[in-house]
């Protein structure tokens, strides 16, 4: 028996007796554990700082890694968000009588055991733990070699803390195999698994669904977009834009390309342009974008595809929303796209043609995250179609029973 195989069958264990803990003792868990966050600050910054201090990748990578104490905070509240929500498990979704007298009622459950795959991003430690620990779930975390030490330290916290109030200790698991071959061997932990969910760059969620038999939720990449429109109120779109950008550029629903309609462009380009300068962002565009402002650079086709997750964005003029919707088909990744628009109509055709997990009207796609959408916590974000899509919090972690009640009845 491998190490991994160990860990996820002891997780399955305790998530089978956890599955029937009921809402008091699990907020009364999450409830220790985000005081133990707070308690252990500069336990978990002292394992974050080597971490960071080891680190020799991209900037926006480190800046994912890195943890602060509002940081740790902001995990801290995402628990006890958590906590103020409504459990899940066991909510009654529908229910009917058939004519021979069955009562049949469709019930939320656990899923039983969700193996998370993350790069560089402790955050998601914490609140994948607290997600599962809400909806009776076993949790199997594999972080990046990167932020191993952090993720050690907040697990032990978050452990120890809910071991106190009666968590089983093996419903968490922390992988220390961090290689490609563990993910292989975790990704087809048929009959032990029952959820996969991949986070993190493109090469690593096509890894998970490339091999994976367990069932996986795919979070995808965000290379997102944002239109502005010809009716636009400009200063509220340089204002979303700017924020789209610059507040946190190294995530996912940061904007990475904006399409401007080429009637406003004249006045929108320079002003766009000169409001990202001063936060040292670099421009690159397209031929019409460039002729109205010369610190924009030619941008090339790979340009238009690529996630920066840093200070760098795309411009492009485009002649109508038809145009702006076609460059979104193309080169979009589900993910996050907004219009800037006065015109209800407008707003109304974006939202219906544009295909993606979030579809925004004049506002940042910064807020497209589970604990703005008032989730709490959320384990990722799916671009796909089935089970979840968007921001994922507590139900995408639940599965469905029928539940039917008889007297005896015979088909």
């Amino acid at each position: 028996m491998t190490p991994i195989l160990n860990q996820c069958q002891a997780a399955a264990r305790a998530a089978n007796r956890w599955s029937m803990a009921l809402t008091d003792q699990k907020n009364k868990v999450l409830q220790a554990m985000s005081m133990a966050l707070r308690q252990h600050v500069d336990t978990i910054l002292l394992a974050n700082e080597q971490d960071c201090h080891l680190f020799k990748g991209p900037s926006g990578v480190l800046d994912r890694l890195t943890l602060t104490k509002d940081r740790i905070d902001g995990m801290a509240d995402g628990m006890d968000q958590v906590i103020d929500l409504p459990d899940p498990i066991g909510e009654v979704l529908s229910g009917w009588v058939r004519p021979n007298g069955l009562q049949i009622t469709q019930r939320r459950v656990p899923l039983g055991v969700v193996g998370m795959i993350y790069e560089a991003r402790p955050n998601v430690t914490s609140d994948a733990i607290a997600l599962c620990i809400k909806t009776g779930n076993g949790v199997v975390l594999r972080g990046s070699s990167s932020a191993i030490r952090t993720n050690q330290a907040i697990v032990e916290v978050m452990r120890v803390a809910g071991e106190g109030v009666g968590l089983p200790r093996d419903l968490i698991q922390l992988l220390l195999d961090t290689s490609r071959e563990g993910v292989l061997e975790l990704v087809q932990m048929n009959g032990v698994l029952d959820l996969v969910i991949p986070r993190g760059g493109a090469s690593l969620i096509q890894t998970v669904i490339t091999h994976a038999t367990v069932p996986c939720i795919e979070t995808g990449v965000g290379n997102c977009h944002i239109f502005v429109d010809e009716t636009a109120n400009i200063e509220m779109a340089l204002a979303i834009i700017e924020n789209a950008k610059v507040q946190r550029p190294s995530v996912c629903n940061s904007v990475e390309t904006v399409l401007v309609h080429d009637s406003i462009a004249p006045t929108v380009i320079p002003d766009l342009v000169e409001r990202l300068y001063q936060y040292g962002v670099a421009c690159r565009g397209c031929e019409a974008s460039i002729a109205y402002d010369s610190r924009i650079v030619p941008a090339t086709s790979a340009d238009w595809d690529t996630e920066y997750l840093d200070l760098i964005i795309a411009i492009r003029v485009v002649p109508d929303l038809d145009a702006a919707v076609a460059h979104i088909e193309e080169h979009g990744t589900r993910h996050s796209e907004a219009i800037i628009t006065t015109s209800l109509e407008s707003a109304q055709r974006f939202v219906s043609r544009v295909d993606a997990a979030a579809v925004l009207v004049n506002a940042s796609t910064r807020f497209v995250d589970g604990g703005e959408f008032g989730f709490g916590a959320e384990i990722g974000i799916s671009t796909q179609k089935t089970h979840a899509r968007g921001p994922m919090g507590l139900t995408a972690l639940t599965s469905v029973k029928y539940v039917v009640m008889g007297n005896g009845q015979c088909r």
